[in-house]
């Protein structure tokens, strides 16, 4: 036992064969030597270190060197990088109470005792990796590891990661034989994972297959990708990007890198002429400041005084104050060259990771990975390089007016025999985003469905799947099916399915037109209370006394009395009033009156509705249509429906959970042969034929009506959706072009296009001057000849009546005369006939007077009794 009052603290450190002389030894020796000279953290106190060298993968003379440094009493033991090396003297120092410090990466996930790793966690490089994947959108993704204990675990073991993984284990040897592979599967998305070492020869072998264009982005897991010459990738446009844990614009950076300039074999790399610390040499340089802050500190708390022991590998003995100075360690938060250290249970947590990718000129800074936030990029235009122009990419599209059409002339070749709203829109987005394009139609002319039976899609979407074309651009719905195969940009154009149908035929013109602003249930309504009415007047007129009156007013003594309202001057009364015509009859008592003002208040509001509504149904076209509605169509099978197709619309009735929808879909699923159809022109033209009603897109749906005054939509929409631009999964090219999509819409550019190709094209109906033609029509005899019938009718009754009445009474006074018939009327008729204005003929007086006759309405009184009270005959 050696007690120490001057405390010098002797460390250890176990370094490889390969690192004698390293960078990382350099860092080692510096950092203690920085320390010594400084005294900021141990002003009384000299570190000495005692650096021990073993064969990689020879873990019997390392366990033999690091129980010589127990026995030499060492404080703290660093190193080795070594995996397989690392868990042997870990074992040692825990065994022990000797804190281990170490600058590796730890796969395990479980913290070890007396271990203090300043290599990020790998738990924690995983979420980085994986934020960064979610952030470019890679969906399908190849891993190329070289170890065992490499990148291919971490991956592996993150199940939050939702993209395909294509993963192989490399050798130099086979770089070539695995990237050939991953070429044929067309996996555009690789992450590196090899040793530092072999690097170059992974790029020799990309150069060599030519895997180095603008599709291809590589993820290197090193953290020291710019020592590396990437001179052949800068001008191809290849992606390339990297994590960089090494804070180079720190101020402490910059002042070590000063310092370490002087010293003869400082291990600096050199990039470009500019001194550069690896990674591993950098966190073996702030492990070293860990251990002196660590050790600071419980200088603060107490006395430095420390019991020694020299140690026994062949011993049960511990060190009783190597857990303090481990406790010190794990607590530290120090400012490194690899940024803030900090540990939680000898992990490192709350590191900041530089993104790095690569540009024509250089590999530069982009962006910052950190726990809390995760990916913070700070050129979003890094990951879309502007500067290429000279990419031609293929696009795949349909003929589809207004969409794509190919011009007629068969002497025009390339891009420039297509025209359209689809191809002026690629036209702007390429002259933003800059590329060059080749235009080619799809080969099945379908946009592109799942089927089931086969489980393969077809038409564009299988294009684009099996990367024969780079972009899409059609009038090509946005939906869910679609999109977990292929992406697409932000919507361009929204709309939503309608229903395209013939115009309505006009409501046939009849005679008695006049009739149908009210309905025939109120006519006879109207007919109901006309007798009802009637007769309550003649009931209560009867009733009423003061509808009794003297025939004679100057004879007032005579009991005669008569009234006004018999059976027909009641009907005569209504009549009139109904008419607003004047009768010549007048209520006299309150009840009659009352009744009055009741039918002139029907008649009123009757009159005057009939009148409004009138104007309307004799002056405008009156349309009938069978469909108002999708459900309509559901509820009846004699007007068929379909869809395009192999489209979006046929989807969406196909899987859509509304019992309507479905029982559309089960309709048409019977009648397939019948109800699809290939084209929208073909669809067209069955409306057009009658009895069938097309459900489709309401973009081309507008475009159609607009053309054919013969077409209309029926309802409104039955969903909502959006066009969109498709492209392969994980395309860099989504973003891109859905910026371009978003500019180009505010500055009204593709509003612009739409009226060019939808409403300026000059073969559109003009509705407006027909609907106003229809208003302004004058009325015919077909609209209200049935007044003159009615009128003709009424004259031609009348006669009938007046010749009855002539008749009738004839016949009346042939039986009081004794005279013939004939003889009888031809008398009534040269009476009749010679009676002009106010002269008159004399003529025996043949007919009594009916005031007094026995068959009069008046009511005769007892009268010898001159004070008697007059009787009424009520139903006389």
């Amino acid at each position: 036992v050696l007690v120490i009052n001057n405390m010098i603290p002797f460390i250890g450190a176990i370094f490889t064969e390969d690192e004698r002389e390293s960078s990382i030894e350099s860092a080692f020796k510096y950092a203690i030597y920085k320390i010594n000279k400084e005294k900021s953290l141990l002003p009384n106190t000299q570190l000495v270190y005692d650096i021990e060298y073993v064969p990689r993968d020879d873990s019997f003379r390392t366990t033999k060197k690091v129980c010589r440094q127990l026995e030499a009493g060492v404080q703290a033991i660093f190193g080795p990088t070594d995996p397989l090396l690392a868990a042997h003297v870990q074992s040692i120092c825990e065994a022990y109470d000797i804190p281990h410090i170490e600058v590796r990466i730890d796969l395990e996930y479980n913290s070890k005792e007396f271990s203090v790793n300043l290599y990020p966690s790998h738990s924690q490089l995983t979420l980085a990796y994986r934020d960064l994947m979610l952030y470019l959108n890679w969906t399908k993704v190849a891993v190329i590891y070289e170890e065992d204990y490499g990148l291919f675990n971490l991956m592996h073991s993150s199940t939050e990661t939702k993209a395909e993984m294509y993963i192989r284990q490399a050798s130099p040897d086979s770089y070539r034989q695995v990237l050939r592979a991953i070429r044929q599967k067309e996996i555009y998305k690789i992450i590196v994972d090899t040793n530092p070492i072999h690097i170059r020869k992974l790029f020799r072998s990309i150069l060599q297959l030519q895997m180095n264009d603008h599709r291809y982005h590589y993820m290197f897991t090193t953290f020291d990708l710019e020592t590396y010459d990437l001179e052949d990738f800068r001008y191809n446009s290849v992606n390339i990007t990297a994590f960089r844990l090494v804070d180079v614009n720190s101020k402490r950076y910059i002042e070590v890198i000063e310092q370490m300039q002087k010293l003869q074999q400082n291990g600096l790399e050199k990039i470009n002429g500019i001194p550069y610390f690896q990674t591993k040499s950098a966190l073996m340089f702030d492990s070293v400041y860990s251990f002196a802050s660590g050790l600071h500190f419980l200088y603060s708390e107490r006395s430095p005084k420390f019991i020694l022991k020299n140690l026994s590998c062949t011993s049960d003995q511990v060190w009783d104050d190597g857990i303090l100075l481990y406790n010190h360690i794990n607590s530290v938060t120090t400012d490194g060259l690899t940024g803030n250290v900090k540990f939680l249970e000898g992990r490192r947590t709350k590191f900041k990771l530089d993104i790095l990718k690569l540009k024509q000129d250089q590999i530069e800074k982009v962006g910052f990975w950190i726990p809390d936030d995760g990916v913070n990029i700070s050129d979003p235009t890094a990951f879309y390089d502007s500067n290429i122009a000279n990419i031609t990419l293929v696009v795949m599209t349909r003929e589809e007016r207004p969409y794509v059409m190919v011009k007629a002339d068969r002497n025009i070749t390339g891009n420039t025999r297509f025209e359209g709203f689809c191809i002026d829109l690629l036209k702007a987005i390429a002259q933003q985003v800059g590329f060059q394009y080749k235009i080619e139609l799809v080969p099945d002319n379908m946009y592109g469905v799942y089927i089931p039976e086969t489980n393969s899609w077809n038409g564009i979407v299988q294009e684009l799947m099996e990367r024969r074309a780079d972009l899409a651009v059609a009038s090509m719905t946005i939906n869910y099916a679609r999109e977990s195969v292929i992406d697409f940009t932000k919507p361009f154009m929204n709309l939503g399915i309608g229903i395209l149908f013939k115009v309505p035929t006009s409501q046939p013109t009849r005679l008695f037109s006049f009739m149908n602003p009210l309905a025939i249930e109120i006519w006879l309504y109207v007919l109901a209370a006309y007798i009802l009415v009637s007769f309550a007047l003649f009931v209560m007129a009867r009733f009423s006394p003061y509808e009794w009156k003297n025939p004679h007013p100057c004879y007032k003594e005579t009991d005669i009395v008569e009234n006004q309202f018999s059976i027909s001057n009641s009907f005569w009364f209504i009549t009139g009033t109904f008419l607003r015509q004047g009768s010549g009859l007048n209520p006299k008592a309150t009840s009659t009156r009352i009744v009055g003002g009741c039918w002139f208040f029907f008649c009123l509001i009757i009159i005057s509705s009939y009148t409004a509504n009138l104007a309307a149904f004799l002056t405008v076209e009156r349309m009938i249509s069978p469909i108002e509605s999708a459900s309509d169509l559901a509820e009846q099978t004699e007007i068929s429906y379909g869809t395009l197709e192999g489209g979006s619309t046929m989807t969406f009735f196909r899987d859509s959970k509304i019992g309507i929808y479905q029982k559309m879909w089960r309709y048409m699923e019977n009648r397939k042969a019948t109800v699809f159809v290939k084209t929208y022109e073909h669809g067209i033209k069955r409306v057009m034929d009658g009895n069938y009603a097309f459900l489709m897109e309401s973009t081309m749906l507008d475009y159609a009506v607009q053309r054919d005054c013969n077409l209309t939509q029926i309802g409104g929409l039955l969903d909502s959706k959006g066009y969109g631009i498709a492209t392969p999964k994980g395309s860099p090219w989504r973003d891109k072009i859905s910026l371009a999509i978003l500019e180009l819409q505010e500055k009204g550019i593709i509003q612009i296009l739409y009226d060019k190709w939808w409403k300026n094209t000059g073969d559109v109906c003009n509705r407006d001057d027909k609907s106003k033609e229809s208003k302004a029509n004058a009325l015919g005899v077909e609209n209200i000849g049935g007044v003159f019938v009615v009128l003709l009718c009424g004259l031609a009754l009348a006669v009938v009546v007046a010749i009855f009445e002539f008749c009738w009474n004839s016949k009346k006074n042939l039986n009081t005369e004794n005279q013939s018939l004939c003889s009888e009327m031809a008398e009534e008729l040269r009476f009749a006939m010679h009676c002009h204005g106010s002269k008159s003929k004399h003529r025996p007086l043949k007919r009594k007077c009916i005031k007094c006759s026995s068959g009069s309405t008046y009511v005769p009184s007892n009268m010898g009794a001159p004070n008697a009270d007059v009787h009424y005959n009520y139903f006389s």
